[in-house]
């Protein structure tokens, strides 16, 4: 029998290969954007991500597109054209999560890159923060109490959301262990309330400020892997303030969120058992179910040895150390720490881990064995050289096709600063500077003519995204 020739068989495996692009996550499009953001060349950076939304963002990751694209604008002053991105965001986010529900029982051996994205829970919830931050400088104040409610409305759903897929990837017929999400981190947003309380005090709704301020100390007493710094002091949101004299709100952001990197591990079969190699801990951490390691699955083999990869968010590391505003050249106060946009990314990314965990294996065992298969029906009339490179061709094919989903939007800040000042009515030259560790000053941040009105809420923003 004529023997089939290696180098076709591995020319053919390339070619499949090049079509596995839609497997893989490309961050091409951001090569550069940190020096610019670095500058507060905005306009630079979104030039670039315009230029790669046909090429880097295709219609699966249209969200990621419009998250990009709509926190840039934002951070540009461009606020209508950011909400129109950030809505678009929002709305491709919740009908992208819909389906995946209704594919999560299907969709056990799908790499999740091929997958529409539907947004992390961090940039679904803060994304209605930076819609109201929009609608507060174009001086809408109802469009942005109806954002920060969508916030709160958020948080509350946000356990339940990942139970739904759950239960709709136990009926998978691949299920071979109990798939459970982990405990939900984050209940109160102390930037939403914030926001809200502001909002509220404008409107001399007093008793419903007093409401957010406590929850606000709820949020600290029962998040303390989000809050890991004390809580500002709130007393100026309190005291009354008379004209001429009027209050200036300060929001400072500093920083980015995080990435998502792919840590690569290895499974290996004995008789009727799944064990992963190293700890369940090493993926889950304080969520560790110890029998998670070792899952049994009934008639496979021992002997199978598989690779997977599993997304992991880690943070950017910012120089910003301390951040001060100066009005009319003299120094005032430093700001003090609000929210950790990147500890909260961490925190609610780890109620997914479960899921992401168990789905992940199953597909490389599901495929592993399904390609072992293949190879033995591919091979069992070749001779030993020829064999040999379709084997290596095939296991090249599986090992390249599993890849990690690490989609994830660039521009939401790391963390948020906020300070309230009483100052006379009045226009004033105000600063807000940045500064490391060493008490270097980073970037200073100059906000020239910047006018002060007691009738209505003065809220100054800055950011320094480093």
């Amino acid at each position: 029998m004529r023997q089939p020739c290696p180098i076709p068989i591995l020319a053919a495996s390339a070619l499949l290969l090049a079509g596995c692009a839609s497997l893989r996550t490309d961050k091409s499009q951001y090569a550069g954007t940190d020096r610019m953001l670095a500058r507060g060349d905005y306009s630079e950076a979104i030039a670039k991500i315009e230029a790669a939304k046909e090429v880097a963002y295709t219609r699966k990751d249209r969200v990621v597109y419009y998250l990009d694209v709509g926190m840039l604008y934002h951070w540009n002053g461009e606020y209508e054209k950011s909400n129109a991105m950030l809505e678009k965001a929002e709305r491709g986010i919740e009908d992208n999560f819909t389906k995946s529900v209704s594919r999560s029982a299907s969709s056990l051996v799908m790499n999740d890159n091929v997958l529409a994205y539907a947004g992390e829970d961090y940039e679904n919830i803060y994304l209605n923060a930076f819609k109201a931050l929009n609608y507060l400088a174009l001086g809408r104040n109802d469009d942005a109490f109806v954002e920060v409610r969508r916030i709160d409305n958020k948080l509350v759903l946000l356990e339940s959301k990942y139970q739904k897929v759950a239960r709709k990837m136990n009926e998978a017929e691949e299920a071979h262990e109990t798939f459970a999400p982990g405990r939900n981190p984050f209940q109160e947003s102390a930037l939403g309330r914030y926001l809200g309380a502001m909002l509220y005090r404008q409107d001399h709704k007093w008793d419903d400020v007093r409401i957010d301020l406590e929850k606000i100390d709820k949020g600290w007493k029962l998040q303390p892997d989000i809050y890991t710094f004390p809580k500002p002091d709130f007393s100026a949101m309190l005291k009354p303030v008379h004209p001429p004299k009027a209050r200036l709100n300060v929001i400072a952001f500093n920083g980015l969120a995080p990435d998502k990197k792919a840590d690569t591990f290895y499974i290996h079969t004995e008789e009727n058992t799944v064990v992963f190699a190293g700890s369940s801990e090493n993926y889950l951490g304080k969520q560790n179910l110890s029998d998670l390691s070792v899952l049994p699955w009934d008639g496979i083999s021992e002997g199978y040895h598989f690779k997977i990869q599993l997304p992991e968010m880690v943070r950017h590391p910012s120089k910003v150390a301390r951040i001060e505003i100066a009005v009319e050249g003299m120094t005032d106060k430093d700001l003090q720490p609000l929210e950790s946009l990147e500890n909260a990314a961490i925190e609610t990314f780890g109620i997914q881990k479960p899921l992401i965990y168990l789905k992940t294996i199953t597909r490389a065992v599901v495929k592993g064995l399904a390609a072992e298969q293949a190879k033995q029906e591919m091979t069992k009339n070749m001779d030993g050289g020829v064999a040999f490179f379709t084997r290596l061709a095939a296991d090249l094919l599986v090992d390249t096709t599993e890849n990690a989903d690490l989609r994830v939007s660039r521009f939401f800040p790391a963390k948020a600063s906020i300070r309230e000042l009483h100052l006379y009515e009045g226009t004033y030259d105000i600063t807000i500077n940045y500064y490391s560790a060493s008490g270097r000053l980073l970037y200073a941040d100059e906000h020239p003519g910047f006018e002060i009105r007691a009738d209505r809420l003065n809220v100054l923003e800055s950011a320094y995204l480093n």
